[in-house]
């Protein structure tokens, strides 16, 4: 089998080529908007650094299999056409998860720096760990 990417960073660029990306000072009128937070951390992460309230976590994993509206492991807030805003803790995997979702026809941004970048715009952050496909309170 032929590789059709010689490195991570080609496969990263090439994802990224295909998403309109937002960046934290933007994200407010993107929510504003109706789009959501989705947090595809895993829970030793998020007890490491936090956790973004009213986000919805549901682990990377998990994600198209409950985002995509059609499946029939889809969480309630799985709409059609709802906007999902993908975030990870730097912004490089949310980057890969928000193509794949797009791909599926689920409409889906990643913000740069990801929860890096929520930290450093000094926004709130709850300590509490959510279970996994559950939101932050």
């Amino acid at each position: 089998m032929s590789a059709q990417f010689s490195s991570v960073d080609e496969l990263l660029a090439d994802a990224r080529s295909r998403l309109d990306r937002i960046d934290i000072d933007e994200l407010d009128a993107v929510l504003a908007g109706g789009a959501r937070i989705v947090d595809i951390r895993p829970a030793w992460l998020r007890e490491r650094e936090g956790e973004i309230s009213g986000a919805l976590v549901i682990e990377r994993n998990h994600l198209e299999w409950r985002l995509h509206p059609g499946s029939d492991a889809r969480h309630a807030d799985a709409a059609p056409g709802r906007q999902w805003v993908v975030v990870c803790s730097e912004g490089y995997t949310s980057s890969l998860a928000a193509d794949a979702l797009n791909s599926l026809g689920v409409p889906a941004r990643d913000l740069v720096g990801g929860f890096q970048a929520w930290l450093a715009s000094g926004r709130p952050v709850s300590t509490s760990v959510t279970e996994h496909d559950q939101q932050v309170p």
